[in-house]
């Protein structure tokens, strides 16, 4: 890697339900509260990267939040866009088209679902490829539905395994107060027994929606020792895509990740064994367990037996999603910025009752499409 760069700054706004604030809001506060954390103003802010719905998004978020950036980027692949953003940002401090990074989300998935109801509005009609499997009633989850129960096929793995994601995630949750699920314990039998939502997955292999925003700051190693905060490392990179609609995956047992975890791997110059903890996105249960098979942290095939038994939650061989993840603390619609926050915090040792011991690493993984678009980044301490 040209240069070393690294984060130094996290910050979420108020997520889970928040009704009182608008999109706009939540990406100031977000954004305030990571330019604190690492003792920057918005002047020290050249480079903008940040992706939403609305049209010319960077354009109307810096007129909001007072920014004039050299850099801007509006790369989007759905929840693994703040991955591929931290190797853009990479690249554009090596070049000098910048110095000091902003990534920052925020949405009001939750509100907005609400709002709909009430009003009877529809969500828009799929257009582009998409429109040729809406036809037969493919929805999104039952894309991943279909995955899971593919990988089901072809190696045997079971509902009740599926179900251990969940229930490890939820036990963080249960470390942590901001948690959407926090205070609501679940048993691998409630999964089970939850409303199924498209066969095999249940209400709760699938993640929640919320409200929510967040931040992270990205500068030079050499500019990051004289800041506020222990600086986070950015050691390797990787980013790949295989498909949009699911028509046009090849295997739906294996997914890119294992392409973007060999390119991060390789540049930082570690291996999936010295991995002690991750950060994997967890739109659904399926998800987790094809990232781990991808990013070589278990054997193909064999991710069912490798989540049995809380290996994923407290006290297990791999921690992952230590907040709570997707399936309980939070999920504005692309939780990929929430990853690196959270793998930040571990690393600094700032997670109070679920800290755990990292080994100096962390990988995480955003996915984005539907088990498409995967950026992995490896952390470590500066």
């Amino acid at each position: 890697m040209p240069q070393r760069i690294a984060i130094v700054g996290v910050g979420e706004s108020a997520f889970g339900e928040v009704p009182d604030k608008n999109v706009w809001q939540l990406h100031a506060d977000a954004a305030h509260a990571a330019l604190d954390d690492a003792g920057l103003g918005r002047q020290d802010v050249d480079g903008i990267f940040s992706a939403g719905v609305d049209m010319m998004h960077p354009l109307v978020l810096c007129e909001y939040l007072g920014l004039h950036p050299r850099y801007t980027d509006s790369t989007m692949t759905g929840g693994s866009v703040w991955e591929y953003y931290v190797e853009h940002a990479l690249g554009a401090i090596a070049a000098g088209l910048c110095e000091t990074a902003l990534l920052v989300y925020a949405s009001t998935a939750r509100s907005d679902v609400k709002k709909r109801l009430r009003t009877g509005d529809l969500p828009p009609l799929p257009r582009g490829p998409s429109q040729f499997e809406a036809a037969y009633g493919l929805t999104l989850i039952g894309k991943y539905a279909m995955a899971a129960r593919r990988h089901m096929h072809e190696f045997g793995t079971t509902s009740e395994q599926l179900a251990e994601i969940s229930v490890a995630m939820n036990r963080w949750a249960q470390k942590n107060p901001r948690a959407f699920n926090h205070g609501k314990p679940i048993t691998v039998g409630q999964v089970i027994s939850s409303r199924m939502i498209a066969d095999p997955l249940h209400r709760l292999d699938c993640c929640l929606r919320t409200d929510g925003g967040g931040a992270v700051v990205i500068t030079t190693e050499e500019r990051a020792r004289d800041l506020k905060k222990k600086p986070i490392a950015v050691l390797g990179t990787g980013t790949a895509n295989s498909h949009f609609t699911m028509s046009q995956w090849d295997d739906w047992t294996d997914m890119i990740a294992r392409e973007s975890g060999a390119r991060a791997y390789a540049r930082a110059g570690v291996k999936p064994a010295d991995i002690r903890f991750a950060m994997i996105y967890d739109s659904f249960t399926i998800t987790v367990l094809l990232t781990l098979e991808a990013l070589g942290l278990c054997d193909k095939g064999e991710g069912g037996a490798f989540v049995s038994g809380g290996a994923l939650g407290p006290g297990g061989r791999l921690p992952i999603n230590t907040d709570g993840g997707a399936l309980h603390s939070n999920q504005p619609g692309m939780r990929g910025i929430f990853l690196l926050i959270e793998a930040v915090r571990q690393l600094r040792g700032e997670c109070g009752d679920r800290q755990v011991d990292t080994g100096g690493l962390a990988l995480v993984n955003g996915t984005g499409g539907y088990l498409s678009a995967c950026g992995t980044v490896i952390l470590g301490q500066a």
